[in-house]
């Protein structure tokens, strides 16, 4: 199985990408493709930019989606909403196709330092993304990052590990009875 793994975020201390990161530990025995959105720079999205023509890197990022099985990401949520840098990508991809993940099944995550852990992205996602080709199979916010993670073992809460846990054991149970 061909995972595609990202963060919604440009930040070089993503905590999104530690999330990421540790949930793939529960697929090391897959081919896992893990990106950084930061490999995806582009101008920003204009009507204007676009009659001038596609970005390589929004095409590379399509080819990314096409090339996977299966999405893991996580979003930052900046001001109740997806990062810039992910919009970004996102704007341009979803002109040149807007099926920009193309049915691919998609465990969403989100966490941050408050203790929303993300739920505003999460919705939009949740909400939004289906529109765009997501199957979401199930999703996962974890709250208070510092207070409930951390960098050497993960998830300390032990009951957000069970609930985490749980939801990946669910997400693979669905990816082979779906498939």
């Amino acid at each position: 199985m061909k995972i595609l793994a990202f963060a919604g975020s440009s930040s070089s201390t993503s905590i999104n990408r530690e999330l990421v990161k540790f949930v793939l530990k529960d697929f090391q025995n897959e081919n896992i493709n893990l990106i950084d959105l930061n490999d995806f720079t582009m101008p920003v999205f204009s009507v204007d930019l676009e009659k001038k023509g596609f970005p390589d890197e929004a095409y590379r990022f399509l080819k990314a989606i096409e090339d996977c099985d299966i999405i893991i990401c996580s979003l930052a949520e900046h001001n109740r909403s997806y990062s810039a840098a992910f919009k970004n990508i996102f704007d341009w991809a979803s002109r040149i196709n807007v099926k920009v993940f193309q049915n691919k099944p998609m465990l969403l995550m989100s966490t941050s330092p408050g203790g929303y852990g993300g739920g505003n992205v999460m919705n939009t996602a949740k909400t939004f993304f289906p529109q765009f080709a997501a199957d979401i199979k199930d999703t996962f916010s974890l709250p208070k990052f510092y207070e409930n993670f951390d960098l050497e073992s993960g998830v300390i809460n032990p009951d957000m590990l069970h609930e985490l846990k749980t939801k990946i054991e669910n997400f693979k149970n669905q990816l082979y009875t779906d498939g």
